[in-house]
């Protein structure tokens, strides 16, 4: 029986800003797992655009920039009301890490106790569990709730997915939020054996998008700089584009956009008549151009994804267990190196996940 300590170290968010806003702490108390609850040890966790939108303000809708613009912290200012990406308040302080494995070393009441042991990925969104939620309601992990920043994390039984399989901590700690995130985009863009454009492809979701669309037999065009091109072919990509070429028009069946800002425009004139279009992040900006009349008169179809059955999650894990997918590690830093990984991601000059090793 593995003894739990009283207290954890962990980096906890203090509040919106820059780096100085994380906080290391040898003291916090570990976290009990209550009724339908599971105690995980933390063994890895990763990095996501979430954590840096979150830390940064960036969700605000007082702001019009992208990313990296904010990074220091200046949106921090006037997030305070809707800083998170629920645009609701935060409360802080709060352990984010929407990426997460580990092993269950505790269970809460109406939890078998033979789960104690397993070694599981955690769901990073959900819908709120233990009340009544509203359609497309969701909850994320390392947000309205402790993530996987910390040696210890609780979250809901049947958000704690066992996965069997040989791959690492380290290596598991990179599908969760991206892969979770790229399979519920292709999903509401309902991709077949079709042509698919992908911007942002050397990042996580950009990695993740790629291999599961290939894994659904579509064509891919990936969207990247010329130095990462080899790297996204040996993943599946059947061409590339850098961000500087021309998107051909009306040549895509379906469009998976992480990236919006100034070129938004053509990359809706790349959609084919009655195409479609699926987005879930803006990272080089959120306010874009849309000539209404591109969008009728070719019958578009124009979607958002955030919200995600949990059978997405679910059957992520089986992919992985199968290995129809596989981990793309840039970096692995110690989690108390949370701020120079944080650096290192934000360079962009990596492709696939930067992860952080927490225990093990």
């Amino acid at each position: 029986m593995t003894q739990i300590p009283d207290r954890m170290s962990g980096m906890v968010l203090t509040g919106h800003g820059g780096p100085e806003m994380l906080v290391w702490r040898d003291d916090l108390p570990v976290p009990a797992p209550g009724p339908g609850e599971v105690l995980i040890a933390v063994g890895a966790a990763a990095v996501n655009n979430t954590d840096i939108n979150t830390r940064i303000g960036w969700y605000s809708k007082s702001v019009r920039g992208d990313t990296a613009a904010g990074a220091g912290g200046s949106f921090a200012e006037g997030a305070a009301d809707d800083g998170g990406w629920a645009g609701v308040p935060l409360r802080f302080p709060r352990i984010q890490g929407a990426d997460c494995c580990g092993r269950i070393v505790g269970v809460g009441a109406g939890v078998d106790a033979a789960r104690i042991g397993e070694r599981v990925i955690v769901r990073p969104m959900h819908t709120p569990r233990g009340r009544g939620a509203e359609p497309l309601e969701i909850e994320t992990f390392g947000s309205e709730q402790d993530g996987g920043f910390a040696e210890y994390a609780v979250t809901a039984s049947e958000d704690a997915v066992a996965v069997r399989c040989g791959l690492s901590d380290a290596e598991l700690a990179s599908f969760p939020c991206a892969y979770s995130t790229a399979e519920g985009m292709l999903r509401k863009g309902d991709l077949g054996a079709e042509r698919v454009l992908i911007t942002g492809a050397s990042g996580g979701v950009g990695v993740a998008l790629v291999q599961l669309a290939k894994r659904r037999g579509a064509h891919v065009t990936a969207v990247t700089s010329p130095d990462k091109a080899d790297a996204l072919t040996a993943l599946g990509a059947d061409a590339t584009l850098t961000r500087d070429d021309p998107i051909p028009d009306r040549a895509f069946d379906l469009v998976l956009d992480v990236v919006g800002g100034p070129r938004w425009p053509d990359v809706i004139h790349g959609i084919r008549t009655g195409g479609r279009y699926v987005a879930s992040g803006a990272i080089a900006g959120p306010i874009v151009e849309l000539d209404l009349r591109t969008l009728y008169l070719r019958d578009l179809t124009i979607r958002g994804s955030t919200h995600q059955p949990d059978a997405v999650f679910t059957d992520l894990v089986g992919y992985i267990e199968r290995g129809e997918i596989r981990p793309v590690i840039a970096a692995n830093y110690p989690l108390r190196e949370m701020t120079a990984a944080q650096e290192a991601f934000l360079s962009k000059a990596h492709i696939g996940k930067i992860v952080l090793t927490v225990s093990g």
